[in-house]
């Protein structure tokens, strides 16, 4: 999403530049590591003053997703010494944090959100979140967003009862929506013509390869980690993107279905539901629900009218209101509206 949101400023004009390489994240919740954090970035505060009083400041920063266990250090110091603006895109906060030790650090996010000329919200979600814990702050929306440019085609499809899904093999929320989409599938072993391609690799492996192997070799292959531009053919090729998603805070891989015309099954949680229109351009199911998750698969598949209808409202609304150009024009909008002020 950075890389995206660099390509939608600099299609919008502005000269963008990487200001600094420090990794503020932190594992755990820490004085130490939040000590150690904010020295860092008092070594990066004081090494851009040098460059800006040398060279000039720039005409604003941009920070991306700010949140508990990253929160940005250097951003809103700088910004008040200099008198530029300060905007972020992203930035979130849960108050359960809080309890978990976070404390500190979401103090810290919810200080340069206060102080931002405008905070850029991609979910309903994340405003609804920023403006209990910040409510004089200021909000715009920029939903989220893709290149559509691999997605030019127009999808040729004959029914083949294919289904594919991306994603990182990673433990946590990805190995649970692995677990649930396996689940899933078990409840479809008396239609045994279905087939799911699986693009993806990580340090899951193991375990998310061994919740499929009760299924008929046949049903499945494991096409591994593609590169990001040779994925649209294995998009172009399927008939419905299945991911649960687990606690997804949207899903850029949704999008990218959807702009190569596929109806896409997730589950109706956190936020899918800002990428995928239920109903509309897929099937949104109950959470944790594997049998309401394999109606929707099956249902789809042995309705190719309705599936056919789906693609092409999933295409148009990539194509018309997710893409780079348009994403790029709002965020233009937004800033120019916000830095006349």
């Amino acid at each position: 999403m950075s890389r995206l949101l660099i390509a939608a400023l600099r299609h919008a004009g502005y000269e963008v530049e990487v200001a600094s390489a420090l990794r503020a994240y932190m594992s755990e919740p820490s004085v130490n590591a939040l000590s150690s954090l904010a020295e860092r970035a008092c070594a990066e505060i004081a090494r851009l003053e040098r460059e800006w009083q040398a060279s000039g400041p720039p005409d604003l920063w941009f920070t991306y997703h700010p949140y508990y266990k990253a929160p940005d250090l250097i951003g809103p110091a700088l910004c008040g010494r200099f008198n530029i603006p300060y905007i972020t895109a992203e930035a979130s906060y849960a108050g359960k944090r809080d309890i978990d030790g976070w404390a500190p650090a979401q103090r810290k996010v919810i200080a340069g959100v206060s102080a931002a000329t405008v905070n850029l919200c991609f979910t309903g979600r994340d405003r609804d979140g920023l403006a209990r814990a910040a409510p004089d702050a200021v909000f715009d929306d920029l939903r989220p967003f893709i290149d559509t440019a691999p997605f030019t085609d127009e999808p040729k499809r004959t029914p083949k009862q294919r289904l594919v899904t991306v994603a990182m093999m990673r433990h946590g929320d990805k190995l649970e929506s692995f677990t649930r989409l396996a689940a899933a599938l078990d409840l479809m072993t008396d239609h045994p013509l279905w087939h799911l391609t699986i693009i993806g690799d990580g340090p899951a492996k193991r375990e998310i390869r061994a919740l499929f192997e009760r299924f008929d070799p046949k049903s499945i292959a494991w096409a591994g980690e593609i590169a990001s531009e040779k994925i649209a053919k294995f998009l172009y090729d399927a008939d419905l993107y299945v991911w649960p998603g687990c606690r997804e805070a949207y899903g850029l891989a949704y999008l990218e279905a959807e702009a190569a015309g596929l109806p896409v099954i997730a589950q109706n949680t956190a936020g899918v539901p800002e990428v995928v229109r239920d109903g509309e351009t897929g099937m949104l199911t109950p959470d944790g629900d594997a049998a309401a998750y394999a109606g929707a698969i099956l249902g789809l598949l042995a309705d190719p009218a309705r599936r056919n209808c789906m693609s092409k409202a999933a295409r148009s609304f990539v194509l018309e209101e997710r893409s780079l150009s348009v994403a790029s024009a709002r965020l233009q909008s937004i800033l120019e509206q916000r830095l006349r002020r």
